[in-house]
């Protein structure tokens, strides 16, 4: 094609990427009505199948509607999923409304104590062993750097798998998404005001004893101090 240039095959990746941060970050609102098919790929240099494959993985996370005759419009917010991974690197990628990290916040605190409570009952040798090698990594690396943040990321997850609850695993992603991103929004922003590794402690040794009253409790614990880390302040 006429002004295409040779291209990865995985280049539909990084044109949903980048057309993804530029809806969530508000450059596109919605209703914006892109241009044709034809005439969007040449804009890009990339081949129209490459393009399309990149509107079908937008269209899959709620961020457009592809509509015959119509074309490709950016929907509502409110169709969004907004707990994609890849969604919620995108809107991290920028300056995120803090009422959604406080949304962010709320859904870890309805989830994660909970899932602390079931995984003190049901958690296995192996469960401890993850746990205990992922805060084992967040001590010799610190959360500053990229191994940190995923230990403490892996921390997380190892926790929802230990609840033995399908639906709770299957968030796993989703948490382990959130705790990364906001994480990294915060040490953005400011340098961590203290170590919140001992926190993560205090889950690993309450899911150790079995004590699942204690689990639930010092994870909220951890919530509410991880979102005064950030400078915010739980709402009522």
């Amino acid at each position: 094609m006429k002004g295409s240039r040779i291209v990865s095959p995985r280049i539909h990746g990084t044109i949903a990427h980048d057309i993804g941060v530029e809806i969530v970050g508000g450059r596109r609102r919605p209703g914006t009505v892109f241009g044709g098919e034809i005439e969007a790929s040449e804009a890009l240099g990339v081949s129209r199948s490459a393009y399309r494959e990149a509107i079908r993985i937008l269209a899959a996370k709620g961020l457009v509607e592809s509509r015959p005759k119509a074309g490709t419009r950016v929907t509502p917010r409110d169709r969004w999923n907004l707990l994609d991974p890849d969604v919620l690197a995108w809107t991290f990628e920028g300056e995120p409304d803090p009422d959604f990290i406080q949304d962010l916040f709320e859904l870890r605190a309805v989830i994660e104590p909970a899932a602390c409570a079931f995984a003190a009952r049901r958690r296995s040798d192996d469960d401890l062993a993850e746990m205990k090698a992922a805060l084992d990594l967040m001590e010799k690396t610190g959360l500053a750097s990229p191994e940190g943040r995923a230990a403490d990321q892996r921390f997380h997850r190892v926790v929802l798998s230990a609840a033995r609850n399908e639906p709770l695993t299957a968030l796993a992603s989703t948490v382990g998404a959130a705790v990364r991103w906001t994480t990294e929004f915060k040490q953005r922003r400011r340098q961590l005001p203290r170590n919140p590794l001992p926190d993560h402690v205090r889950v690993y040794e309450a899911i150790v004893a079995r004590d699942a009253d204690t689990a639930r409790s010092v994870m909220v614990e951890l919530l509410r101090l991880a979102i005064e880390d950030m400078g915010l302040q739980q709402r009522a």
